[in-house]
């Protein structure tokens, strides 16, 4: 459920920022390290259990960083030390709590049932007829919520944005990135406008199936048009990373993961989609829903 949810995102923000924070102390400069993991999970956790209070924290948090480097220190805290410390709070903190808060979008109760619900939930009960046993219900509660399902397709299309763009710039890639952008070419030479587009077509089409079948007002142009956002967002996320490694001189955050780096690695293309998703989740679909007249 929500608990879990969170749960997995703090010890991944963790992780994260421990990798971020190598990478910033193999440049020569040292950051509040152990107040940013503190600022940066207490921002998941905060958008849990008190999300109004969710934006307060990281201008805390950034005080008492402040506070640390003026009191603790005994040399005058440089701008990049400061930089640094605010970004990690910032990039792996806040901008991907908002993850969290669209988990939390519609209680299983309020949840208006998706076209799939009739397949779902007869799942369900065959599993927990069959299976259910095993782990008793009284130990496990993971609800259903809009914003769950509405994570579920968009983590989805994200992914598959990934690997559209990977094979069609791989059979079509002729126009490279730098042509329309240098400074995005320079951060990633390999990138093509064709991969790009590719990725945003497999996005946009995952996406119109999880408009349809999440009920969503004109399902095809709001499907399209957020699957299309999403892979553009994932790359801003991808280029982001490498702008981040190329400037340390690095080809991957770590080696957590065998032949595909650290978890940043795996997890930059969900970062900036975080908050416009909430947004979308939040307020843009019901606002089509009531012009469309839908309940």
């Amino acid at each position: 459920g929500n608990f879990i949810f969170t749960g997995i995102f703090c010890l991944m923000t963790i992780l994260g920022q421990l990798e971020y924070y190598r990478m910033v102390l193999n440049t020569g400069v040292f950051p509040a390290r152990r107040i940013s993991v503190i600022g940066a999970t207490s921002m998941f956790v905060t958008a849990l259990f008190a999300p109004e209070l969710h934006q307060i924290c990281l201008p805390m948090f950034g005080l008492w960083a402040m506070i640390w480097k003026l009191t603790m220190r005994r040399e005058i805290a440089t701008v990049a030390e400061i930089a640094t410390t605010f970004t990690g709070m910032f990039y792996l903190g806040y901008v991907p709590s908002f993850w969290v808060r669209t988990r939390l979008i519609g209680t299983e109760a309020m949840m208006e049932p998706t076209r799939l619900y009739p397949f779902t939930s007869a799942l369900r009960d065959f599993l927990q007829h069959k299976f259910g046993f095993l782990i008793p219900q009284k130990y496990v509660y993971s609800p259903f919520t809009t914003g769950a399902v509405f994570i579920f397709w968009s983590w989805l299309s994200l992914a598959f944005s990934d690997v559209g763009a990977y094979f069609v710039g791989r059979k079509y890639g002729k126009t490279k990135l730098g042509t329309i952008s240098p400074a995005a070419g320079a951060t990633s030479p390999n990138k093509s406008v064709e991969g790009v587009l590719g990725g945003c077509m497999t996005s946009a089409f995952l996406s119109i199936i999880g408009a349809w079948v999440q009920k969503w007002p004109y399902f095809f142009i709001t499907g399209a048009i957020h699957g299309t956002i999403l892979g553009l967002l994932g790359l801003i996320g991808d280029l982001t990373a490498s702008m981040l490694k190329r400037d340390a001189g690095l080809k991957d955050f770590g080696n957590l993961i065998p032949e595909h780096g650290g978890i940043l690695d795996r997890v930059d293309s969900f970062v900036w989609t975080a908050p416009y998703s909430w947004l979308v989740c939040a307020y843009v679909i019901p606002a089509l829903k009531t012009i469309a007249g839908q309940p």
